[in-house]
């Protein structure tokens, strides 16, 4: 996280706050508005009671997140599925001596982000934990709710691995021992992000990113290693057949989600390296939006190409439950088989799909519907499947059922439908002409 931080800082891609923030409300009030303006990282120096600084918008930017995986185009997905199809079975751990000190959790920065939040949270935690029986890593994020410095509540989604794992200890009346790593560097906060198949090892992918082993250091109460310039980890253990209040909580849709008993998170201690700075993520914002967006997108991109020829790429925007495919049109229809593939390739998300020609920006939904709009009939190029189910956290059935958009070109028409261009646009640099 600090190499990264001074490779963003030498780029122009780190701002520094200096006034005093407060953490409760003010902190996130300053980042979304920053965030409006500006797709860099915001450090503030100065958090009201907490003796660290505190960092955010640090994964905010699509344009960095291609640049850390060598995708200088902007393709994401293609590249991913090159990268990960590198990827080790088992990643390649180097255990060095830990050089952390004890803190409280109470010394931690305490943001609390939104009004009718419950209390503090850590939102940018990557929880690592061990399948009980297999030993593979896990590494994913979870919301944890401040309550004590002993305590920490957790929401697990039913979709996660650590779900699996949880279940395991639990049928055994044992604790999950895990670890909660805040400030990571930008491979293991990738590799968390990553959709994988459930037997495979997120810290192998970390490696596949990282070239080279993980310096990994022993944890001081669980029996884990965690990454050894890891700024903060909060150790403990997941407590079986124990469920307690938590929420509400601002989340990723914009919406609160309420008060429900889930999991406790027993800390069993915190320490951090010297002179750590904390990450702090307001969920929904672009940092928290478009690696879920990559993670979402790259697993759908790997679903299609495995089934389908001319997948180019997929985006997620502006929300998770929409996917935008761009294709080369291959046949009569294909258009539709994209659409039908697309809704079973992620079964929490992919609600609507708009596919799309290879001259259309699909991370610009500006772009998308203009093309539908421009290239054909409304009503025979829509798709609608009812009934099917979406979402898993979803009682009232609202993320049911499936929409599909057609916004390719007629086929044998496609002359017709060439964009126009001005020559020699892309190479006008307005700062030659505006001085």
């Amino acid at each position: 996280m600090r190499a990264y931080l001074d490779s963003l800082r030498d780029a122009g891609d780190l701002h520094v706050v200096r006034r005093e923030v407060d953490p409760k409300h003010e902190l996130a009030a300053v980042t979304a508005a920053f965030q409006k303006r500006n797709d860099g990282a915001i450090l503030f120096e100065n958090v009201r009671g907490a003796a660290m600084p505190v960092v955010s918008n640090v994964y905010g930017s699509r344009r960095r997140l291609c640049a850390l995986i060598g995708a200088p185009d902007l393709a994401f997905c293609p590249a991913w599925d090159r990268l990960m199809a590198g990827a080790p079975e088992r990643a390649d751990l180097q255990q060095v001596p830990g050089n952390r000190r004890r803190v409280a959790l109470s010394d931690l920065p305490q943001p609390v982000y939104f009004e009718k939040d419950a209390g503090p949270y850590i939102t940018s935690g990557i929880l690592l934990a061990n399948h009980p029986e297999t030993g593979v890593p896990t590494l994913s994020f979870h919301r944890a709710m401040h309550v004590d410095d002993g305590e920490l509540r957790i929401r697990i989604g039913a979709s996660h691995d650590l779900t699996r794992y949880q279940q395991t200890a639990e049928a055994k009346d044992e604790p999950l021992e895990a670890a909660i790593l805040i400030g990571t560097a930008p491979e293991i906060f990738l590799a968390a992000c990553a959709s994988i198949p459930p037997d495979a090892d997120e810290l192998a992918v970390a490696n596949a990113l990282a070239g080279g082993p993980l310096d990994m250091a022993p944890c001081e109460t669980v029996g884990l290693s965690a990454p050894a310039d890891t700024q903060i980890v909060v150790e403990g253990r997941i407590l079986p057949h124990e469920r307690r209040p938590e929420g509400p909580f601002g989340e990723f849709m914009g919406y609160y989600v309420p008060e429900e008993p889930n999991h406790v998170f027993e800390v069993t201690a915190v320490t951090a390296c010297a002179d750590p700075v904390y990450h702090a993520l307001v969920c929904g914002s672009p940092e928290d939006l478009i690696p879920l967006e990559t993670a979402v997108a790259s697993k759908i991109y790997r679903h299609l190409t495995a089934r389908l020829p001319g997948i180019l790429d997929v985006a997620c925007n502006p929300q998770l439950l929409n996917t935008a495919v761009k294709i080369r049109p291959q046949y009569d229809g294909h258009a539709r088989h994209v659409m039908l593939a697309a809704f079973g390739a992620h079964m929490d998300y992919s609600k609507t799909c708009m596919v799309t020609d290879e001259d259309v920006d699909i991370h610009d939904l500006n772009d998308v519907w203009w093309a539908f709009v421009t290239r054909g009939r409304a009503d025979t190029r829509s798709l609608v499947v009812p009934d099917v189910p979406g979402f898993y956290r979803d009682p009232h059935r609202d993320h049911w059922g499936r929409l599909g958009i057609d916004a390719t070109k007629p086929r044998g028409r496609e002359a017709e439908f060439e964009r126009k261009r001005i020559p020699g646009g892309e190479r006008i640099d307005l700062a030659d002409w505006l001085a």
